[in-house]
């Protein structure tokens, strides 16, 4: 089936109802735009998402609509939707958001625990109106246990979920990445749980509800380090950009700038000495498997460290990967998007307002051949599609959607 002349949106006709902001539920339901969600962007009238005012750097307001332009925070995990602001706190704003739901697909929300029971927009409430729900929340701890009360930040799920125990020198202080990872994967984590129910959904008519935490996702990133304590037991500490179990895979500084160097497997370290013209150490008894280069870690690395010094990082980059020693320069930010790989891949997408300023966006990473992810639409405006959104979905005409905005109840930007 197609549409346009291209196929269908893998996820065309699911409507999502998205009551959350901040980064991990943005995130989540910017994955579901992507693949051709209707999804509704619910938001506080006059304030909306926090993260509009998280900049700079801003885009510039667009001429004729009111307030500061986006922040580029904001516009990193809000394509593709439709902003309705809607105020939750008149019983008008909470009965539309019942009616809304009603014929929704999906809900996610980022609310503390309770905090969407005293509006009745909370699980048990809407699965009653719809049985078939998919509803999400997204906290910092969970719906239930010991911490479910608090409040809850990505910095705080890294620092209680051994995140930042494990990131840092050595001898140096524990460091939090430099992006929110436990909001991001978190995020993840509740677009493939949403999956998963809707399938469900979809052959039973049974909705559920779906518990996802920024702590136990960022428990689970944890990966090999949290089986390397729960086998060992002996917790992990920081190694700076050593591997804790594989050796050489760290960072080395080579004569003009830093260079990773990942070798995976005895191959591929043979690879490695035999470019750097030392193929001795690759049957040297020491280093020859690679669990006798971690347990000899501190003779090979300053050897292989005053070798690699020696040559430039591009001299090394022009043999390393043809001889199948994984490697790579350390780039900055800036030398990431000037990388001939972001053109070729189709990394960054470029809407085009109707002022004529460019709003950037980065790609959904996966390519799909029959339903790839979509670009329609930029990051939406405080309030711009209210009046369309109530119309498509509720079919309110333009008087009762006066009514409701002289009552306060919604806002838009007309």
């Amino acid at each position: 089936m197609t549409e346009n002349g291209r196929s269908a949106a893998a996820l065309a006709g699911v409507k999502v109802l998205d009551l959350s902001r901040v980064l991990a539920g943005p995130w989540c339901t910017q994955i579901l735009a992507d693949f051709g969600a209707d999804v509704i962007k619910v938001e506080a009238p006059g304030v909306g998402d926090d993260t509009r005012s998280w900049g700079p750097p801003d885009l510039p307001a667009e001429p004729g609509w009111d307030g500061a332009g986006e922040s580029a925070y904001y516009l990193s995990c809000n394509r593709n939707k439709r902003s309705l602001a809607v105020n939750l706190a008149t019983a008008e704003g909470q009965a539309l958001i019942r009616r809304l739901a009603a014929g929704a697909d999906i809900l996610v929300e980022n609310f503390k625990v309770g905090g969407l029971g005293k509006y009745g927009l909370d699980y048990a409430s809407l699965s009653a109106i719809n049985p078939r729900l998919v509803y999400c929340s997204i906290t910092g701890f969970g719906q239930t246990g010991p911490y479910a009360d608090r409040p809850g930040y990505d910095f705080v799920a890294q620092a209680m979920g051994g995140m930042m125990s494990i990131t840092g020198e050595k001898d140096g202080p524990p460091i939090k990445p430099g992006v929110a990872l436990a909001d991001v994967s978190t995020g993840l984590y509740a677009a493939v749980s949403i999956m998963m129910a809707l399938r469900h959904a979809e052959r039973t008519g049974e909705g559920q509800h779906i518990d996802c935490s920024l702590l136990d996702t960022q428990i689970t990133m944890l990966a090999n380090q949290a089986l390397s304590y729960l086998v060992g037991g002996k917790a992990p500490g920081r190694l700076g950009n050593a591997h804790p179990t594989v050796v050489p895979y760290r960072v080395f500084d080579a004569a003009d700038g830093p260079i990773v160097v990942a070798v995976g497997n005895n191959g591929q370290y043979a690879a490695l000495c035999a470019v750097l013209g030392v193929p001795e150490l690759a049957i040297d008894p020491r280093f020859d498997t690679n669990a006798r280069r971690v347990v000899n870690r501190a003779a090979l690395e300053p050897m292989l460290q005053e070798i690699i010094a020696r040559h430039k990082v591009a001299d090394l980059m022009a043999q390393f990967p043809a001889r199948g020693v994984p490697a790579g320069p350390v780039n900055d930010i800036g030398q990431v998007f000037q990388d001939p790989f972001v053109q070729a891949r189709g990394t960054v997408h470029h809407f085009q307002r109707a002022d004529g300023v460019d709003v950037p966006s980065v790609a959904y990473p996966s390519r799909l051949s029959a339903t790839p992810a979509r670009f329609d639409r930029p990051p939406p405006r405080l309030g711009e599609h209210t009046r369309d959104a109530l119309a498509d979905w509720l079919g309110l005409d333009g008087p009762e959607l006066d009514a409701l905005k002289q009552a306060g109840v919604i806002a838009d930007r007309n």
